[in-house]
């Protein structure tokens, strides 16, 4: 218990690790579904909405699979050490979460409602895990690029955690605030189960749809 309870706890300044300069691996330049590229400008008219909602790799299958997303990739958000790596994330003394990159087209996919997939398809009430994916780097977070997307965020989190309470559910505890620095995540890890369709999906959500 020791050891999951250090892992719930966000690291100082002084204990999280020192990370590096450099990312200290190679990526793949496109996405493995929709070979749009993984990094580099965003289309004129497109946005990025970034999101942590447990592990990843379930999270960018739900997402990549939306009308009107144009990309997403999977990385590390919200933390202190840069360019970690898996496990270093993992340890639970980086600060960062599992994030997800979504570039979008607001023309044809709303921030509204990439949010409200964000709120139905995981459980944000569960702290430093989802299931039985317990530490920091399952905490829930949107983390926002304009001042319009902060919000639509503040406004549908006070939404759902209404319908929720009326459920039985505890508090939302997801934080949002503005957008970290992204730390794009091992090569093995994009597109995941793209490339290992019988692989682990946590969705461990309320069953709670998103209020009309």
């Amino acid at each position: 218990m020791s050891l999951f309870r250090r892992k719930a706890e966000m690291p100082s300044p002084e204990n999280a690790l020192p990370g590096r300069p450099e990312r200290p691996f190679t990526v793949a330049e496109r996405h493995l579904v929709l070979g749009t590229p993984l990094e580099g400008p965003v289309p004129d008219g497109h946005e990025v909405a970034l999101f942590g909602l447990g592990c990843f790799w379930g999270a960018e299958e739900i997402y990549w699979q939306l009308p009107g997303v144009w990309s997403t990739s999977v990385g590390y958000a919200g933390g202190i050490t840069p360019n970690p790596t898996y496990e270093e994330v993992c340890s639970g003394r980086t600060g960062h979460t599992e994030a997800v990159r979504v570039v979008y087209d607001p023309a044809r996919v709303s921030y509204a409602d990439l949010v409200k997939t964000f709120f139905t398809v995981h459980d944000p009430t569960q702290g430093m895990r989802q299931g039985n994916d317990i530490g920091t780097q399952y905490r829930s977070a949107i983390y926002y690029t304009t001042p319009e997307q902060a919000e639509v965020a503040e406004q549908l989190r006070t939404a759902y955690g209404k319908a929720i309470a009326d459920r039985g559910y505890g508090e939302i505890t997801t934080e949002i605030a503005p957008a970290p620095t992204y730390y794009l995540a091992e090569d093995g890890h994009q597109q995941y189960l793209a490339k290992n369709p019988h692989g682990y999906r946590c969705h461990a959500n309320t069953g709670v749809p998103f209020p009309a």
